[in-house]
């Protein structure tokens, strides 16, 4: 009875909150609303401007920037530039508006305060739940994944005369704290208590732009997401509404010191050290760890290759110490259409073996490790293939191939090898609104895993609606 209160009071917030949407978006049906004075009545404009766009409004020229022309569009794709990981890009300026800001001071200030709702549901052929399927972990539901609200400042990146500043900060809410805590950072939420709702202060970082390193360093300082990879966990940052079985089981975010230099338009480099893996310094499991990345663009900008090596230390077990060695690779065939593909090996020593005298952490599982042993090596490794193909400036569809190797079984709780293929399609009402429906197979080749280890295949059918505000 508290459960079923608990989430009822839940539901009313939620509901409460889509309704103030649907008030917003009903007052700004209207094209020819009046120049909006009070603050709902701007804020309410901002949606009606950018769902109802005058088409006599004159094209905004593009803004100066340092570098190649972006390969791809953004939106509707989640990323104009090929992406890395710690730090702004490098040489792009900050032109994004957001209607909460608009209504606050017309966007004039450089500290911006924006976010988004992030309502999902999913049926999926399992009952109980969907793992190791990511973010609609809770089968045949309706809930709210994301609730995130940013506060940031970007360094002016463009410029090569001062040193220059920013700030970031996250506060998100949801099923999808699960996500991204960290040990040491209210994580009795997810280690002790498993909630399906949580918070977590996700991000919280300074960046200090030292324009005259190379073409342009940034260095950042504080806890950010791990940077390598095609995805983050952020929903609007990615192709899809669900992630890929590789991204599921691997870092989430890194607490530590990350400088990113840019050497010139094709060459980026990155070295920083951090607490290790998904835990906060003060933690016992924290230990220095290094981390060494570099970006290589072709001249033309239809290639990049993105390697890592992350959290790097002794390697032995310890609460997500993962040794992960990954790499990138996007490839534009036309505007409309390009590739994103990842691989990654990831392992710890001395993990303790299932069923042994060695318990393993809360949020960890045991190694399946052969007779007799009481600790081994847990590898695993992966790759995954995003073909893009863009429809409209509105749309575009993605055809994603998965395929994991979790070799002890330490990443999932079981020995086997894991593929999924989704086929997604992405909309966007003006820039504010988008919506990511989805149908997703996946198969366990070696033993079931699916429905608590039930069965060995999964079909989801699953969507999400991102409200930006």
């Amino acid at each position: 009875m508290i459960r079923r209160t608990i989430r009822s009071h839940q539901a009313a917030r939620w509901i409460a909150l889509l309704t103030f949407l649907t008030c917003i978006a009903t007052q700004a049906q209207t094209p020819e609303a009046q120049p909006a004075s009070s603050f709902f009545a701007r804020w309410a404009d901002f949606y009606n401007q950018d769902w109802h766009p005058n088409p006599n409004t004159p094209a905004t020229p593009p803004p100066v920037r340092r570098g190649v022309p972006s390969p791809i569009d953004a939106p509707p794709f989640p990323f104009a530039d090929w992406p890395y990981g710690g730090s702004p890009v490098i040489g792009e300026p900050d032109t994004n508006s957001y209607p909460l800001m608009t209504a606050i001071n017309g966007a004039k200030s450089r500290i911006k305060i924006y976010g988004w709702l992030d309502p999902t549901l999913n049926f999926s052929t399992s009952s109980h739940r969907n793992s190791p399927v990511g973010n609609d972990l809770y089968s045949n539901r309706f809930e709210l994944n994301q609730a995130v609200l940013y506060i940031e400042r970007l360094p002016d990146s463009v410029q090569r005369d001062h040193i220059d500043w920013g700030f970031h900060l996250t506060a998100l809410y949801g099923t999808d704290y699960r996500y991204t805590t960290n040990k040491g950072y209210f994580s009795s939420q997810l280690l002790k208590h498993d909630r399906q709702y949580g918070f977590d202060p996700s991000l919280e970082y300074a960046d200090i732009y030292f324009p005259h390193v190379a073409q342009g360093m940034n260095l950042r300082i504080g806890r950010y997401i791990s940077i390598p990879g095609i995805e983050a966990q952020l929903s609007p940052n990615n192709y899809l509404f669900s992630h890929s079985l590789l991204y599921v089981i691997d870092p989430f975010t890194d607490t530590g010191v990350l400088a990113t230099i840019k050497l010139n338009d094709r060459w980026l480099v990155q070295f920083g050290i951090t607490a290790s893996h998904d835990v906060a310094p003060w933690t016992s499991d924290a230990q220095p760890s290094g981390t060494a990345c570099v970006s290589y663009t072709t001249q033309s900008a239809n290639d990049n290759i993105y390697a890592c090596a992350n959290g790097i230390n002794d390697g032995k077990y310890a609460f997500d110490n993962l040794q992960q060695y990954d790499a990138t690779w996007y490839h534009k065939f036309s505007k409309t259409l390009h590739m994103a593909s990842e691989a990654w090996y990831m392992y710890q020593l001395d993990v303790p073996a299932v069923g042994g005298p060695i318990a393993p952490q809360p949020g960890n599982s045991g190694a399946f490790c052969r007779p007799g042993q009481i600790r081994c090596t847990a590898p695993e490794y992966a790759f995954v293939n995003y073909l893009n193909k863009q429809l409209s400036p509105h749309d575009f569809i993605t055809l994603r191939s998965d395929f994991l190797n979790d070799k002890k079984g330490q990443r999932t709780g079981y020995q086997t090898r894991y593929s999924e293929n989704t086929l997604a399609w992405n909309h966007w009402i003006g820039t504010t609104i988008q919506i990511r429906p989805e149908l997703r197979f996946d198969h366990a080749w070696d033993s079931p895993a699916y429905d608590n280890g039930t069965h060995r295949n999964q079909f989801t059918a699953a969507s999400d609606l991102i409200v930006h505000f």
